[in-house]
Formats: C-alpha cells, structure tokens, sequence
C-alpha cells in the first residue's frame, strides 16, 4: 500500500482547479487567514491543509530547517496528519527527495518534479511515496533568505497559472512565518518598561552575588570499617569454599580449603627424601668407628638430613595451610563460590574480606571532574538506593590526595565519610548518591563553574 492511500484515505482522489477569478478570491482570503495565525503551529497547519482551496492536491509537506544555518530540511507538518512522525519511511524519504533537489538547486523559484528528476537511489521509491507529480515551493522572505518549503504532489501535471498563485502564496507564507516567529521571540522582551528591566537585571545580578556552598555528587557505597582481608596464604587451586557470601562466621571457621593432592604428594615424598637422609647419616656415623675415611662424610650428611628435614617441614607447613580459617569473627565479603572455584590463586592475593557489621563507614569515589575544595570535616547528605526518599549525614574523615583508576576505568578520588547514625540501620554493600558539601562560593560559580571549566580549554584562559 502506498504512501498517498495511507495518508490521504478520506480525501478525493482528484479536485478539478477553480476558475482563475474564483483562484484569484481565494488568493486574498487566504493572506488574510495567514496575516490573523499568532503561532508557528497554526501556520503548519495553514500551509499543508489550507492551501488545497487555492489549488488542489493530495499531499503537502512543510520542511523547515531546524536551525536557520542547517543545511538539512526536517519535516514539521502533513496534510490529514494531526502529528507527524519523522521516522516513517515516507517522510525520511521525502527529507532524501528534497536534499538531493536543494543540491542541484537551491533557488527559490517552484519547480515541479517528476521521476526523472529524482536521484536514482531514491527513485526505486518514487511511486510508491508521491502520487506522480511534485511541485517543490520554497518559501523565500523578502530578505532573500529562504526559509523552508512546501513540497506538494498529485497525479496530474501542474498547471502554468497554478504556478504562479502557489509562487505568490509562498511568499505570503514565508512573511507570515518569519513574522510569527520574530513576535514570538520578541514578546517577553518587549513585555517590560525599561524601570522593571533595570531592577530585574540588578535583582538578578544580586542573585548571583549570594553566597552558597558549593556542592557536588559522586556515587557512594556502605563498606565495612578496617575490614580483615582474607588473602591466598600459598599458590594453588580452589577446590571448596564452605561459606556463602554476606555469612556471619565465627572465629577458627573454615572458610575454604585448596586441592590438597600436590600438597600431600609433596610432603610424603619430603618424609621419604628425610628418611633416605636419616639412614645414610647413621650408616657413615657407625662405620666411622670401623673405617677412617667414612668419618670425613659424617658432616656432609648431617647437613643433607637438616637439609630434607627443613623441606620436609615446609611440606608440612603448606600441607597445614590447605584449610584457611577465619581470623576472627565477623561478616564474611566476597563475589561468588562459581568466581573462585577451580581458580588458580597466588600468594597474597585478595579473596575474601572479614568486617565486622556493627562497624560502617562510607566510601564515595569523587570523580576528577567534579572535584572540588574540601575542607576537614566536610558535611554529606548520603541519599541511598534502599531508601531514597531521605538522607543520611556523614561527615568526611579522609580524601585521598591522589587519584586513582576505577574498575569502571572512572579517574576519582576517594573518600571515606563516617555515618552519624547507628550502624544497625545500614547494611554492607548498599548503594546510592553522596552530596558533599565544600566551601563557600558565589551561586554564580555554583552554576556555571562546569560550563567555565569545560569552554576555559577552547578561549585559552
């Protein structure tokens, strides 16, 4: 189905033209409905549906630019179209139609349009969107500017004295429009006498003069105060974690245990390698009493036996470590048993945290961009996600003083603030919006402090 059937449904498929005196009535009856439109509104609805009694149709689109400087034409309005929807294939092909036709020729003279004027990738779609012939009206100010344009369509080719009205009308359209939108934007400044534009200019300028502090937002996260850090004691595998994640444990608990088969390997055959060590030792030291040149080895083999005896020790020493207990007693912190299980793990590396619930604090990663002075002490109004209808007060006790890479790859500082409510009320992990507060300033820096920063680059200051 076709983009004149969809549209166009309740209209007449052909209007026979007026008389030309009949055409040259309604020439003027339409500039003086134009002359009485106050809004651009109404003019885009004049424009598309109107213009049929001068001559007729069966379909007008208005294209203006968006900015007066574009290049590009947007749709804005459509005849028997209350609202008009610019991602639909016909209006995106007919923004196409007209940039190509604008690129050949940008006059302001009507042109009438057929397919063999259109640009060959959109010509595949020319029946299907345009009723046979189009006639492009561009609406030209006396100034000489063009503002925009009417492009219309029908099935039957467009007459010399159709030309001609529609070039007059378009000129009347294009006056009311640059007229419309000139009062529009003048309305408010002409609205005042020059006593109350004075006093509103120095009220404002007073406004800007007020002292405020000044303020900035940064995610925050509730997170255990000095928290014990459960680290890997020696290199290997995963094979068992017992305790959920967000799990209080006691004091001695198993938290989770290493694949224990190397370990045990290594440790018989370390008691092997040491008894080996322990008999030659003891065979040198009694054939010495019977032979003087076995005597000499008696210290060498003594030291191999402290040798295999203090690897055999180490074994034992790992072997003991296969179970890793908890320190004391408190909340267990970690990701997931499925992100550690089967995962081979080093020295010292970082796995699971100990904190203790009834002691919180907050932790606020402060991005580079919004940072501001802080002073000590600085007060927080914590806004969390759990509960974001109210704050929570916090006062600053730490900044770091350099910035640090994120995970999310974010530069930021971090701050640790401390809660000034009871503990009880707060859980680990929670999150929301930190606002700090830092020193005073003008509401003039407050507002346009980002703006200043982002532009200073550009203007060299």
């Amino acid at each position: 189905m076709n983009f004149h059937t969809d549209m166009v449904t309740a209209e007449a498929i052909s209007h026979s033209p007026p008389p030309r005196n009949a055409s040259f009535t309604m020439l003027l009856q339409l500039e003086g409905m134009v002359r009485a439109a106050r809004t651009q509104q109404e003019l885009q609805f004049f424009f598309v549906n109107e213009t049929r009694r001068l001559v007729p149709y069966q379909q007008a689109i208005l294209l203006i630019p968006p900015t007066p400087s574009s290049p590009y034409y947007e749709v804005r309005a459509a005849s028997s179209v209350p609202v008009v929807d610019r991602a639909a294939p016909s209006m995106q092909w007919t923004e196409q139609l007209i940039q190509g036709l604008r690129k050949i020729s940008a006059g302001p003279d009507l042109r009438q349009v057929s397919d063999i004027d259109c640009p060959g990738e959109l010509r595949q779609d020319w029946k299907e969107f345009t009723s046979g012939h189009g006639l492009w009206c561009p609406l030209k100010h006396p100034d000489g500017q063009i503002l925009g344009g009417l492009w219309l369509t029908r099935d039957q080719p467009w007459a010399d004295h159709e030309v001609t009205v529609l070039q007059r009308i378009s000129d009347a359209y294009a006056y009311a429009w640059r007229a419309v939108a000139s009062s529009s934007g003048l309305q408010w400044r002409w609205g005042l006498n020059r006593t109350a534009t004075w006093i509103l200019t120095a009220a404002m300028a007073g406004a800007l003069a007020l002292p405020v502090p000044m303020s900035t937002l940064a995610p925050a996260k509730i997170v255990g105060k000095d928290p014990l850090i459960v680290s890997a004691p020696i290199d290997g595998v995963i094979s068992e974690i017992l305790v959920l994640p967000n799990t209080i444990v006691s004091e001695g608990e198993v938290l989770f245990r290493y694949e224990g088969t190397t370990f045990r390997s290594e440790y018989q055959v370390a008691e092997r390698n040491l008894d080996v060590a322990i008999a030659q030792y003891r065979r040198a030291s009694q054939g010495s009493f019977v032979e003087a040149e076995q005597k000499a080895d008696v210290p060498q083999l003594k030291a191999e036996v402290e040798l295999r005896e203090t690897e055999r020790n180490y074994m034992y020493e790992r072997l003991t470590k296969v179970e890793v207990k908890a320190d004391q007693a408190g909340l267990l912190l970690y990701t997931d048993k499925s992100d550690w299980i089967g995962k081979p793990v080093v020295v010292g590396q970082r796995i699971m945290e100990l904190a203790d619930p009834k002691r919180l604090e907050v932790r606020i990663d402060l991005p580079v961009e919004d940072a501001i002075v802080l002073r000590e002490g600085a007060s927080v109004k914590l806004f969390l996600n759990a509960n974001p209808f109210s704050s929570v007060p916090a006062t600053v006790s730490h900044a770091s003083y350099h910035a640090e890479v994120l995970p999310n790859s974010m530069l930021a500082y971090r701050l640790t603030a401390q809660l000034e409510r009871e503990a009880s009320e707060f859980r680990i992990g929670w999150q929301g919006t930190a606002k700090i507060y830092g020193e005073q300033t003008s509401l003039f820096t407050y507002l346009f402090r980002r703006p200043i920063s982002a532009i200073r680059p550009w203007i060299g200051l």
